[in-house]
């Protein structure tokens, strides 16, 4: 689906608003594909791009980066900063890094949100040479023993979403491996570039109906959705995990592009 300028940096910003919410419900990142961020980096200077909470930028740290989080949103960055992440609040695209010249710059569940030719032209502008970029995402389908009632549940309560939602794992994985390959040859098309590489790193995420809707709730089709909308989806979700024990266990793959700047 694609959105007007104003409807796509309402759901942009709808993450703010459920700050906390954001950062105890939306998985981390694995520990092997952090130890590949480290391992790729020629030292330990990172720049987060749209880092929101500091759940990229937390684990980076830990294993020994100096991480500074480029953010847009204050309230995101103001909960970021009371974890210990250090925060600039700024769109990417129009930061100024003042001079100062990054090993690494990577981006979790963010550079979709980021200008297609003014995202790479920046961090060509930050990155050290032998620096290297990695974007992250998540990905997942719709809960395999739910599936049919969670997409009967939207289509019910916002017919004008159902095609955002619903989609497999396996379409979900194909959506998502062909948008790393776009960002790679955007990438290398700038002549800035190496060749991209891709990594993955597969797990699965069992939650409960309670932990389950809290994360629904930190979901940018959300934000489309009126109170009463919203609370009527919640309750269809839910009632279809109690209907099968409460507790569903999701498949997930966390795929990641990486650059090296020449």
């Amino acid at each position: 689906m694609t959105f007007d300028g104003e409807t796509a940096e309402r759901l942009a910003k709808s993450f703010g608003a459920e700050a906390a919410r954001y950062d105890r419900t939306r998985p981390t990142y694995p520990d092997e594909l952090v130890r590949k961020i480290v391992a790729a980096s020629p030292g330990p200077r990172v720049v987060d791009v749209g880092c929101g909470t500091g759940v990229l930028s937390r684990p980076l740290a830990a294993a020994g980066c100096d991480v500074l989080g480029v953010e847009h949103d204050e309230r995101m960055a103001e909960f970021a900063r009371a974890t210990g992440v250090t925060v600039e609040v700024s769109e990417f695209e129009t930061w100024d890094p003042a001079g100062r010249e990054f090993d690494a710059v990577v981006a979790g569940q963010s550079w979709h949100w980021v200008g297609a030719e003014a995202g790479p032209a920046q961090v060509a502008r930050v990155l050290r040479p032998g620096g290297v970029f990695v974007a992250l995402w998540h990905v997942f389908g719709t809960p395999e023993p739910i599936a049919d009632a969670f997409v009967a549940a939207y289509a019910k309560v916002a017919p004008q979403l159902p095609h955002r939602v619903g989609h497999s794992y396996a379409e979900a994985f194909e959506s998502y491996q062909a948008g790393c390959v776009r960002t790679g040859e955007a990438f290398a098309a700038t002549g800035a570039f190496s060749t991209a590489e891709q990594w993955r790193a597969d797990w699965e995420r069992t939650s409960t109906t309670a932990e389950y809707l809290d994360l629904m709730r930190t979901m940018s089709p959300m934000a489309l959705l009126s109170a009463e909308q919203g609370t009527e989806l919640l309750d269809d979700v839910g009632h279809a995990i109690d209907a099968i024990g409460g507790e569903i266990t999701m498949r997930y793959s966390t795929l990641a592009v990486a650059v090296t700047r020449v």
